[in-house]
């Protein structure tokens, strides 16, 4: 009953616009409180401290600031002029190199949001300028964009992997797949569209042009072989490859492309470092909900308590699926992680679900969630470059999202789509 109360005093202070992060430290404060009485502080104090100073979390402002860097230094236009060369000559193929740039784009930063920032500046007026609808813009830039969060490197699978004690070089394997069938899922959308309306082709294919901007690219292109391979390789760890994408982008980016706009860069660096402070506060006030949740054995009540009403895998896999779909709508991806996955791993682990494939189905509902609104936060970005209306534009958004969710469905009930590889190298 206690729990109870403490997730309706949380969801409306939440309805009266107080942070997530805020909410969630509030409510469970008290409740600790309550328990332990004032002489409880500091070991509370302490719990945040500890929660917070993990180390993959180190990660995260880290490859923001890769992404940062990234944008700041022409290899993001880079990326652009390569991926029209490839694509444009196939109709609507300014969407479709929206798409490819994003999947690039995606190798380095881990932030859909970034992803969208950086490229959505970019390709969205570009659109708009070739008489695309300023919506069909949005839409596309913003599905894109959640690529960033399935295939790696993926901030999102930094936080679950920390929480659920997954591998993180594992989970960042199992993105692959999924995350390129999302990318020519949604290219085919793009194409259909492009049929339907009558958009235009942008450029005759020509081999010496790709040729061209394939050398323009190459380190920009090579970024991802650095990162990923360190990493994959196991040079590095994820954290260490975060590092890692900084250190080569600030090299190709500064003295290589010799174009690093360092006050732009700093304009970004403080966006970046604002977006890591709300999820580490988000990290440290959920180490409080997750020490009252065991000493309450909620996990464990959750888990027997849909055991007991079924313990066929794919039913409560479908339950699952509906939870986080539901949630989406309302919540962020690292506040779903960090307040569900506490919870509901006791289940998958009844079942017998592996941590590395749960979280993959995770991140896959998380990119969703990001495409539905009211929260929507990299829709939202978006529509924000476009100068759109949300909902006219999550209309033309639908057909993009019912991509990622026959992905993820198929992540689901298919593991060795997204195991594949990890059962071919690490087991």
């Amino acid at each position: 009953m206690s729990t109870v109360l403490m997730v309706l005093v949380m969801v409306g202070l939440v309805l009266i616009n107080v942070p997530i992060a805020i909410a969630v430290g509030i409510v469970t404060l008290a409740a600790m409180l309550i328990l332990h009485g004032w002489q409880s502080l500091p070991d509370l104090a302490l719990n945040m401290y500890a929660g917070a100073r993990s180390f993959p979390l180190l990660s995260i402002p880290l490859f923001i600031l890769a992404g940062s860097i990234m944008n700041a230094g022409g290899i993001s236009r880079r990326l652009i002029d390569f991926c029209t060369a490839l694509l444009g000559s196939i109709k609507g193929g300014l969407a479709m190199v929206t798409v490819g740039a994003s999947m690039f784009f995606a190798e380095i930063s881990g932030s859909a949001v970034a992803d969208v920032a950086a490229l959505g500046s970019i390709l969205i007026p570009g659109m708009k300028k070739k008489g695309y609808p300023a919506e069909f813009a949005a839409a596309t830039m913003s599905s894109a964009g959640s690529l960033a969060i399935i295939i790696p490197p993926s901030i999102p699978m930094i936080l679950y992997g920390t929480i659920s004690g997954a591998s993180i070089v594992q989970l960042f394997v199992s993105g692959f797949v999924p995350g390129v069938i999302g990318g020519v899922g949604l290219m085919g959308v793009a194409y259909w569209y492009a049929r339907r309306h009558g958009f235009p082709v942008e450029q005759a294919f020509q081999l010496g042009r790709l040729w061209a901007a394939f050398k323009n690219a190459f380190w920009a292109l090579f970024l991802p072989v650095i990162i990923l391979g360190g990493i994959f390789g196991g040079f590095v760890t994820a954290t260490e490859g975060a590092g890692l994408a900084v250190l080569a982008a600030m090299v190709v980016g500064g003295l290589i492309y010799r174009e690093l706009d360092w006050r732009f860069l700093y304009k970004t660096c403080i966006d970046g470092a604002i977006q890591t402070a709300v999820v580490m506060l988000l990290i440290a006030t959920s180490a409080l909900l997750g020490a009252y949740l065991t000493e309450q054995r909620v996990p464990q009540a959750v888990a027997q308590a849909i055991s007991d009403l079924t313990r066929d895998k794919h039913v409560v896999l479908l339950l699952l699926n509906v939870l986080f779909f539901i949630l989406g709508f309302f919540l962020h991806s690292a506040a779903a992680i960090i307040l569900v996955v506490p919870i509901v791993m006791p289940l998958v682990s009844l079942i017998g679900v592996d941590p590395v494939h749960f979280g993959i189905i995770v991140t896959l509902n998380l990119a969703i969630g990001q495409q539905t609104p009211p929260v929507a936060s990299v829709l939202m970005t978006a529509c924000s470059i476009a100068k759109t209306d949300i909902w006219k534009t999550s209309l033309w958004n639908l057909p993009y999202v019912g991509v990622l969710i026959a992905v993820l469905l198929l992540s689901t009930y298919v593991p060795a789509v997204p195991m594949f590889l990890v059962d071919l190298f690490y087991k």
